[in-house]
């Protein structure tokens, strides 16, 4: 069945339906990935935006539950130049329509996703809607244009209730902004034993846990949503070492007095390198965030640059001069992506070790 991809400024893409059939409007955004295509799409970071991925075939190699980031994906829809009907895979359990379709998301293929990618990245990120093909699409872009932004995107996909993954090691509270799977992966490698604890967690209730260390999470949204985490954040940084991954690692710079700003399409993909400023070490990365933080709005008096993004120089690494405290913009919990920043984990273990021995 035919349907049409209309974006906010009147361009439109004819593509084949796929998925759940039903119209949907949320941000378009693209991803650079050739893999992991099921850990993008279950990745709470992606919460109300319709995906594009450039890359021309995607779920050759199926799905499998082993690869979910989250219990159930939180997109809007998914845009591909064409799905794979037949995957080859002994561990595939279904085909990406099959699985769209068991979450009730759209997916919208025969897409020039190249054109469509070119075309955001010359105008930003921008609102878009899936619809009928004989729907009356001036009336839909006028609906599209006055239709709000999406708020409370952290509350939508945060826990609601804390929870153990128990284990023998250090103990760790991770905040959950939109966690993913791979995070609590990294920590359970390392014997560590996790609570997990919604997003609007206070730290009274967090350091009666009597955390070793305390994780900020990934998550969806514009970290400026969320003022009341903020204090919790000063307050904690001063006890416990912190390790704060993309959402979380905006909310550490805010919290320590430094901006952030909506980026014009955001980093998306498995590729993006990063340059680690004290060793002159590159790092190649998985990202998904569409704000930064504000070089020139950093202190420092209180926080130093300790990564960067080679290719447009954005702050990728931060780290409090006077608390054991760190944040990376990109993923090390690598889910999909290159491992290179796994020992980020390993380091913050030792932080951990380091203020038990002091």
């Amino acid at each position: 069945m035919e349907r049409i991809l209309l974006l906010e400024d009147g361009t439109y893409f004819s593509g084949q339906a796929f998925g759940a059939l039903k119209e949907v409007s949320g941000e378009l955004i693209f991803t650079t990935g050739m893999t992991g295509y099921q850990e993008t799409i279950t990745d709470p970071s992606y919460f109300g935006q319709l995906i594009t991925f450039t890359y021309p075939m995607i779920g050759n190699y199926g799905i499998t539950a082993d690869n979910n980031e989250s219990v159930a994906p939180s997109c809007k829809a998914v845009i591909v130049k064409e799905w794979a009907r037949r995957p080859s895979n002994w561990r595939s359990q279904m085909n990406l329509d099959e699985f769209l379709k068991q979450h009730e998301i759209p997916g919208l293929a025969g897409i020039d996703t190249r054109a469509l990618t070119h075309k955001i990245r010359e105008q930003g990120a921008m609102k878009a809607a899936i619809i009928a093909v004989d729907a009356d699409r001036d009336q839909a872009l006028a609906e599209l244009k006055a239709e709000p932004a999406l708020k409370d995107h952290v509350a939508s996909v945060s826990t609601k209730t804390p929870y153990p993954n128990p284990n023998t090691g250090r103990r760790v509270v991770v905040v959950d902004f939109g966690l993913k799977h791979s995070i609590l992966r990294a920590l359970s490698e390392r014997h560590c034993s996790v609570t997990v604890v919604p997003y609007d967690t206070d730290a009274q209730t967090i350091l009666a846990l009597k955390p070793d260390g305390v994780m900020l999470s990934n998550g969806p949204g514009d970290p400026k949503d969320l003022p009341a985490v903020l204090d919790m954040i000063r307050e904690i940084q001063e006890q416990v070492p912190i390790f704060g991954i993309c959402l979380g690692h905006q909310l550490f710079a805010l919290a320590n007095g430094a901006d952030t700003y909506k980026m014009k399409f955001g980093h998306r993909g498995v590729n993006h390198p990063v340059r680690e400023i004290a060793t002159g070490r590159i790092d190649f990365t998985s990202q998904n965030h569409g704000y930064a933080v504000a070089k020139d709005s950093i202190d420092p008096e209180k926080l130093i640059i300790t990564h960067v993004e080679i290719n447009d120089g954005t702050v990728e690494g931060l780290k409090h001069r006077h608390y054991p405290a760190f944040t990376v913009q990109y993923h090390p919990d690598a889910a999909p992506g290159p491992h290179d920043a796994l020992h980020l984990f390993d380091d913050f273990m030792a932080m951990i070790d380091a203020r038990k021995e002091h």
